[in-house]
């Protein structure tokens, strides 16, 4: 197995896993039961969940109104699309 499929699978499972906890904490927060952290959020943002993550926030409307949200998410998804378009190119 190649280094391109292993990275497509480990993206696509962690996209829906991070969009899958992003309906359940806003699920948890029409309810005010126990939220996933923050610091959880993003970091499944940073590993490569960003889109999963963004589409979550739009679907949900979920943290549209943190900043850390609204500018962080779509930076770390411009990075990370920049970073697979350079290995993509260039391995």
């Amino acid at each position: 197995m190649d280094w391109a499929r292993i990275l497509t699978g480990y993206l696509v499972v962690l996209n829906l896993v991070s969009f899958a906890i992003m309906a359940a904490d806003k699920g948890k927060a029409k309810r005010g039961t126990w939220r996933v952290p923050e610091r959880i959020l993003l970091g499944l943002a940073a590993v490569g969940g960003s889109p999963g993550v963004w589409l979550g926030m739009y679907v949900f409307r979920h943290k549209t109104r943190k900043r850390k949200f609204s500018l962080g998410v779509p930076v770390l998804l411009c990075l990370q699309v920049s970073v697979l378009v350079f290995l993509s190119k260039y391995l």
